[in-house]
């Protein structure tokens, strides 16, 4: 998995005053670092870090722009576990530039009928502190997750550990570099898009390099790297008779490697993480890079085939999010539907660049002609996808706004045999069936392109594109299509 970042940090401020005198403070301190302690026990994405308590707009101050500037820092998590005057966070929180997730919950779990007394009320106010600290926000009109229950309990566990994945997605989305190599698919509409527009929304960045300049890089491997990727291929997939030492047809598999190694280092030089590329530019290339995109996506890349740079760079940011998880994201394209009445479908592939982290077993590396592009035959991997409840996600333009439409799915077992189809294959039944599902995803103006996710759900994803402030749809098991046409309408309003 691409990893480059600086280690990530959140930083758990918990809220108070200076009223209640030293004692209360030190018990204060000390309830936050218990409570910081146990969520690192639960091993989360990402190391939380006690700060120290912040009483007064100063320190609060502080703490906001530290929190801010500090590269490590992904997002705060707030709790007051006194009372804390929410007019001490205003100037903060103008400041504030990482996400935030308002812990509403008390170091007690339970009420102690039997001793409660007014010291243990001047300590333990989240219930009222919480509320004072949620209205500033309001009125402030902050975006934040709020997570409410004790500390110690899995669903506010798990809740924290969802908003971690965002935090991680909005940070490699704001450091992101997407390479094109040429321009997109001629004449199609949903792979353009506004760059400038995409850059002060989400912060990635959008460049084209020459495909002579990524050839020169490629013609410069060494044939040593490269026969030691070949070895990894053969110890890692049922490759083909054809391809092996002596085979007819070997220098593919050479060139294939040659290719990815290539690819690899000229991201690697420009800081690049997700890239696309177009069969219409493939000038001084001796074949389409199929396995190469298929590897470097399961190695962490974005990609986008016919210069789709909004699904390579959404594609980057959902690995990075998903990290750690089972099952796997791939670049995918929706090809063909079954329309058998009972057991309707959809096919979804494409001819080269799907990514083997889906995959179910049995990957075989293998080579055949490809009709576009009028190069040499290229090298692919050809498997089938795994079962299990999974989302399309696509990112499009609407010219004066993103939308981000993300679609359930259930992945079926594929059965079938595909003896004339040397591709990467996956069946799914769109929810909440074939024809509303379908009819939603065209009503909201969905790309052909998607990510394919195993192992993010339609929820978490919703909370990303609430967390990057654009435009959501999400179509699942309660879409029905006169309610999808009013909150389309509402939208258009909305978001003009």
């Amino acid at each position: 998995m691409v990893q480059t970042n600086p280690p990530h940090e959140i930083w758990f401020i918990t809220g108070s005053q200076t009223l209640y005198g030293d004692e209360t403070l030190k018990k204060v301190a000390e309830n936050s670092a218990q409570i910081v302690d146990y969520l690192n026990e639960k091993k989360l994405p990402v190391h939380v870090i006690l700060k120290p308590t912040a009483k007064s707009t100063e320190e609060i101050s502080g703490l906001c722009r530290e929190a801010t500037y500090n590269k490590n820092c992904i997002g705060i998590i707030t709790w007051m576990h006194t009372f804390s005057p929410a007019k001490m966070w205003i100037s903060g929180l103008k400041n504030l530039q990482v996400p935030l997730l308002h812990l509403h919950t008390q170091f007690n779990r339970d009420i102690p009928f039997d001793s409660i007394d007014m010291d243990f009320m001047n300590l333990n106010q989240s219930a009222h502190g919480d509320r004072e600290f949620a209205h500033i926000l309001t009125r402030m009109k902050i975006h934040r997750k709020i997570v409410v229950g004790h500390y110690q309990s899995e669903s506010v566990c798990t809740k924290i550990q969802d908003w971690m994945r965002l935090c991680i997605g909005k940070d490699a989305i704001q450091n992101l570099k997407v390479a094109r190599f040429g321009d997109n698919m001629r004449y199609v509409s949903v792979t353009e898009g506004d760059k400038v527009a995409a850059e002060m929304q989400f912060g990635f960045s959008i460049n084209t390099f020459g495909v002579g300049d990524l050839v020169a890089n490629i013609q410069a491997i060494s044939e040593q790297d490269v026969m030691g990727l070949v070895r990894i291929y053969e110890d890692t997939y049922f490759v083909s008779s054809t391809l092996l030492a002596n085979g007819q047809q070997r220098n593919a598999l050479l060139e294939a490697a040659r290719i990815e190694l290539g690819i690899k280092s000229f991201l690697t030089t420009h800081g690049c993480h997700a890239y696309t590329n177009t069969f219409e530019d493939l000038h001084g290339l001796s074949q389409l890079p199929g396995i190469a995109s298929q590897r470097l996506m399961a190695d962490g890349y974005g990609f986008g085939a016919e210069g789709d740079w909004k699904t390579s760079a959404i594609l980057h940011v959902m690995k990075k999010m998903a990290f750690g998880l089972s099952g796997g994201n791939s670049f995918m394209e929706d090809y063909t539907y079954h329309f058998e009445p009972g057991s309707e479908m959809v096919l979804g592939s494409h001819m080269l660049e799907i990514c083997p982290s889906i995959a179910e077993e049995n990957i075989q590396c293998e080579v055949h002609p490809l009709g576009i592009g009028g190069k040499a035959d290229p090298i692919r991997l050809v498997f089938n996808a795994k079962e299990g409840p999974a989302i399309n996600v696509s990112l499009v333009d609407l010219g004066h706004r993103f939308r981000l439409i993300i679609q359930k799915v259930e992945g079926l077992k594929v059965r079938q045999e595909f003896p004339l189809l040397p591709t990467a294959r996956a069946l799914w039944k769109p929810l909440p069936n074939m024809e509303i599902g379908l009819e939603a995803w065209l009503l909201s103006g969905g790309a052909h392109h998607t990510v394919y996710s195993q192992n993010l759900s339609a929820e978490l994803m919703a909370d990303f594109g609430e967390m990057l402030g654009i435009e959501t749809i999400v179509i699942d098991e309660k879409t029905d299509i006169q309610g999808l046409k009013q909150i389309l309408k509402i939208n258009e309003i909305y978001y003009r």
